[in-house]
């Protein structure tokens, strides 16, 4: 039976050597099965030189139709920054703790692949955003972000003061320890733990979430996800952090413009994914008082 997909490419937790075994195991089956396996560089130092050829994510994404991540959320989530405008779909291997984004575990991803390969898949397109930081009318960072944008205060214990806009409209002012700008992907991640509401994944919708505001009355607001979210800083001690992991500090009148991409991320899960069934695992809702 021919394959859906015939060039793969392999990305692995960063520096993390647990991972190679399962990079190895997956990439063999792959070359078992006449398919092109290539190994990202990052992960290269995970393997022994030559076990497979390396690219960096550019070539990846220009070169593969599948990419297989093995880890954590937080390496797909990495993995669908720079992958979204190459419209390679994502496949997520779990050897991270919650993964609500990385559903296939590694005691069945040999049996899982078989039926994905072949095309037995459910496939989702799951919205990004994208964050400008400007300072006097100069960009001076940007980044895609799939979970959410996070403007919050650095390592002060201290509040700090913004204002927020959508569509260029005044919302309100804020004082709290930061705000959190989430895509319904992250509403089951840091803006749950802010309060926020879990949104299905298939919205096309963002949330505002307040941390810790002074004023009880800012509550989390959903907005359309072709809003368009501005954050004025008022204050220092700020940064703006994407999906947790790129991090640009923040000065009094830097602007942090917020907007959904043009481009999806393409996420693949098994024919039998269910994503009421993935929240109630990893919610625990299963269990009975």
């Amino acid at each position: 039976m021919a394959s859906a997909f015939t060039r793969i490419g392999l990305i692995g937790k960063y520096n993390s050597p647990e991972v190679g075994e399962t990079l190895e195991q997956v990439g063999r089956h792959l070359l078992g099965l006449g398919l092109e396996v290539t190994l990202d560089t990052g992960s290269s130092h995970l393997l022994r030189e030559g076990t497979f050829p390396v690219a960096d994510r550019e070539e990846l994404g220009r070169s593969c139709d599948l990419a297989i991540v093995v880890g954590g959320d937080g390496t797909l989530l990495a993995a669908a920054r720079s992958l979204t405008d190459y419209r390679v779909p994502l496949l997520g291997i779990n050897l991270g703790r919650l993964g609500f984004l990385v559903d296939v575990s590694p005691d069945q991803m040999i049996e899982r692949l078989g039926p994905i390969l072949a095309g037995d898949y459910l496939a989702e397109e799951r919205l990004l955003l994208h964050a400008r930081i400007t300072r006097e009318g100069e960009l001076i960072g940007e980044s895609n972000a799939f979970n959410d944008v996070v403007v919050h205060k650095t390592d002060v214990a201290r509040m700090i003061d913004f204002d927020t806009f959508v569509n260029g409209d005044f919302l309100f002012p804020l004082r709290s320890d930061g705000l959190i700008v989430s895509t319904p992907s992250g509403s089951t991640a840091y803006a749950l733990s802010g309060g926020g509401p879990i949104m299905h994944p298939k919205l096309n919708a963002l949330v505002l979430v307040p941390i810790c505001p002074h004023t009880l009355s800012n509550r989390p607001t959903v907005l359309s996800g072709d809003d368009h979210v501005e954050v004025l800083v008022r204050d220092s001690d700020a940064l703006v952090t994407c999906d947790g992991q790129i991090k640009i500090a923040l000065l009094p009148g830097d602007r942090v413009s917020i907007r959904r991409r043009e481009h999806t991320v393409r996420l693949i899960h098994p024919s039998d994914y269910r994503y009421f069934e993935i929240l109630r695992e990893k919610l625990h809702w299963h269990k009975r008082l």
